[in-house]
């Protein structure tokens, strides 16, 4: 279903199911054709559960013009990546340059590890 917390499975998310991630150069052909496929299919698929801003707040008029848009699956992946990673924007205009949550930080590993 999509559900459950990863490495779960089952009707109520609590069947233990353990994942080995290959060395991507290790694949069989049969197996990078699969994972191309995926990455394929992440493309033409609209996420369900999330759009993006399209626009800041400032220019959606403090909300009153939203400016958001679909967005596949595999762009999804990769806005978050970069959200991640970017400048923090602080309160009062301030923006706290060269900080990366995405890789000098503790999720760093399990984050990786994730994708």
């Amino acid at each position: 279903c999509g559900e459950c917390k990863f490495g779960y499975t089952g009707p109520n998310c609590t069947v233990r199911r353990t994942q080995i991630r290959k060395e991507v150069f290790k694949l069989s052909t049969a197996e990078k054709d699969k994972f191309l496929a995926y990455l394929n299919l992440a493309k033409r698929t609209i996420s369900q559960d999330f759009v993006i801003a399209t626009g800041t707040y400032e220019q959606m008029n403090n909300g009153s013009n939203p400016l958001f848009a679909d967005i596949n699956v595999y762009d999804l992946f990769v806005w978050l990546h970069y959200y991640a990673s970017r400048d923090a924007f602080l309160e009062g205009g301030e923006v706290w340059e060269n900080i990366d949550f995405a890789h000098e930080a503790p999720g760093f590993l399990p984050w990786h590890r994730f994708l």
